[in-house]
């Protein structure tokens, strides 16, 4: 796989659990909005939300790999 591919998979995985994350918290408090999760600790339901955390740490741990990544990527130029 190519350097590329393997970033746009890595892109499309991080939208795709932005997403779930979203609709996550929307069934906690419905009518969160996704600059909201930015900062979830201003609802207290979805900090103490063991789901919503679950979700919210796959997108971190995707992120975190994104930018192991792209420093590899830079590293290796």
């Amino acid at each position: 796989m190519e350097r590329k591919q393997i970033y746009q998979l890595l892109e499309q995985l991080i939208e795709s659990q932005r997403g779930k994350l979203l609709a996550s918290a929307r069934r906690i408090v419905p009518h969160v909005t996704p600059d909201d999760l930015l900062q979830p600790n201003d609802f207290p339901a979805l900090e103490h939300h063991p789901h919503f955390r679950y979700e919210e740490g796959i997108l971190d741990g995707l992120q975190v790999v994104r930018a192991a990544f792209l420093a590899l990527e830079k590293e290796s130029s």
